[in-house]
């Protein structure tokens, strides 16, 4: 007991939990780490769990493995028609190569920030200064992201980082523009509006004249076969009086006689003058009167 109470022992323990402490060092699932010796990279690449090194001789750093996010402050970019628009936009990031990462920035998360917001901002000029406003808004968002995507990962591989992804959060138009802008969507609006009005009357107006047409090739028909069975009509009743005129003339004498006496008498007239011999009052002087068969 006098033994383990000996101040020299006390801290020759201390010591040695000391050194062994600056001898290992352990790396989590979610940590990237490298070892150096005298500054020089000597290991870049461990697997997760507990490792050794040489005290105060070799350095051991440590970086995330996970994929992080940089939100990109917004800021004015101009389209294709010389409009300013802004664009607020995000990128996702990892280290892909912990020694080049090391070299480039010296492992500061801080510095690759800043790198990466320039690249994505450099990306975001070009990609819409070749694009109108209304392409950016609409149809080529998907091939908007893509350019921008390969143009930051192609500067991004020098630093060892890898851009997972990059997308555009929101596209407004500044105070300034925004009336101007809709001004003139409106007028491209009414345009089209009228365009498809001029069409549509054009299409009333031929569909209008050829039912006129149809119209009257029907009434003209209409009218042609009316007037040939009105034809076959007079035909066949003339041909059906003169036969029953052929059978019995003197019985279709005196019908129609009676028929003209029928429309003589029946007026309000009170005086007819008329010579009692004619032709006409042959049927009123009685039976002697008729012809003889």
């Amino acid at each position: 007991m006098n033994k383990l109470a000996n101040p020299l022992v006390l801290i020759g323990a201390a010591l040695l939990l000391l050194l062994i402490s600056t001898m290992v060092f352990t790396v989590d699932e979610r940590e990237r780490a490298i070892k150096l010796f005298l500054g020089e990279i000597t290991e870049a690449e461990y697997d997760p769990g507990l490792h050794f090194k040489m005290p105060l001789l070799e350095k051991v750093y440590k970086f995330d493995r996970r994929i992080l996010t940089l939100d990109v402050q917004p800021e004015r970019v101009l389209t294709n028609e010389k409009k300013n628009v802004i664009v607020d936009s995000f990128i996702k990031w990892q280290i892909d190569d912990t020694s080049q990462f090391y070299k480039s920035l010296g492992g500061v998360e801080s510095r690759a920030n800043s790198r990466l917001t320039q690249f994505v901002r450099e990306g975001v000029k070009d990609a819409f200064g070749q694009r109108t406003i209304r392409e950016v808004v609409s149809s080529a968002r998907s091939s908007l992201r893509d350019e921008i995507l390969a143009s930051v990962d192609q500067q991004a591989e020098s630093l060892g980082i890898d851009i997972v992804d990059v997308r555009i959060k929101k596209v407004e138009l500044p105070e300034d523009v925004r009336e101007s802008v809709y001004q003139r969507m409106e007028k491209d609006r009414a345009k089209i509006a009228r365009e498809i009005r001029s069409e549509g009357e054009e299409s009333a107006k031929k569909i209008r004249a050829s039912a006129d047409r149809v119209r009257e090739e029907l009434l003209a028909n209409a009218y042609s076969t009316a007037e040939q069975t009105r034809g076959n009509g007079d035909a066949e009743s003339a041909r059906i009086y003169a036969e029953a005129y052929t059978k019995n003339p003197e019985f279709y004498s005196l019908y129609r006689s009676l028929g003209a006496y029928r429309s003589a008498f029946s007026g309000n007239s009170d005086v007819l003058v008329l010579n009692p011999d004619s032709q006409f009052f042959r049927y009123f002087n009685g039976p002697d009167a008729l012809p003889k068969p």
